[in-house]
Parts: C-alpha cells; structure tokens; sequence
C-alpha cells in the first residue's frame, strides 16, 4: 500500500466510507480544493490497484485562537492571537475495508506530513477536526 496526492486516475465516484459528507466531499471537491491549493489530498492505494482509493485524507494550514490552545501546551506557543496550525480536516476509509487499521496509517502519514513541512510554513501544531463519531472516537 502506498499513500500519494490526488490524481486524475484515482476513482473518485467509486469510493463510499458511509458519511456522505466525506463520500460528496470526495467526489465533488477535492480536486478543485488541490486544484486552488485550498488542501492536499491524499490517497490510499494498493500498488497493483493504483486507481482504487481506499480511504483519503485533507491537509491544510490553519490558525488556532490562543485561548484555544489547551493550557500544557500554550506555554511553548508564541503569543500571537492566532497559533499556526496544520489541519487532518477530513479523513476516510472504504466501508469495504474498514476494520483494517488503514485510518491509522492515513493518520500517521498525516502526522509525518505535517511534521515534515512545519518547519518551511511555519506550523506549530496538528489539528484534527473529526467530522464523523467514528473518526472522533479513533
């Protein structure tokens, strides 16, 4: 398995994870987001089927309002009003494959992502936004 940007190739009507919010995203927005460098989007594929998303994630650079930082980690923040920030905005796995532990490796590459590029942009921390309870209890 490998995770790579969103291309033309990856099948994008033919992934389903069972929120329609992150299935419509999927189809509909993603590659006008990357397109307009509003987020990354990266795809989940195994290697002899390289067209067949698997599960997907968005990055992108956000801001946090100070006294939204929790307290432990405020005080190794700069003091600026907002706090720059990396968001996971959406992250899913192919209903056919849930189960698998493939959302923990779309989250680790996610983490390893953010990692790499926090430094050039400025980042200082990672933000999920879990859209769905599933996510949010991963």
């Amino acid at each position: 398995m490998k995770i790579e940007a969103l291309a033309s190739r990856h099948d994008r009507d033919g992934f389903a994870c069972g929120v329609d919010r992150l299935d419509r995203h999927l189809r509909t927005q993603a590659r006008q987001d990357v397109r307009h460098k509003a987020n990354g989007v990266f795809i989940l594929v195994e290697s002899d089927k390289p067209d067949v998303a698997l599960g997907y994630y968005t990055l992108c650079a956000t801001g946090v309002a100070q006294g939204d930082v929790p307290a432990a980690a405020r005080k190794h923040m700069p003091r600026y009003p907002l706090v720059s920030a990396t968001l996971v905005g959406r992250l899913a796995v192919s209903e056919a494959r849930q189960g698998e532990r493939l959302g923990a490796m779309l989250l680790a590459d996610a983490v390893r992502r953010a990692y790499a590029s926090a430094a050039p942009v400025g980042s200082s921390m990672l933000v999920v936004d879990a859209i769905s309870e599933r996510a949010a209890a991963f």
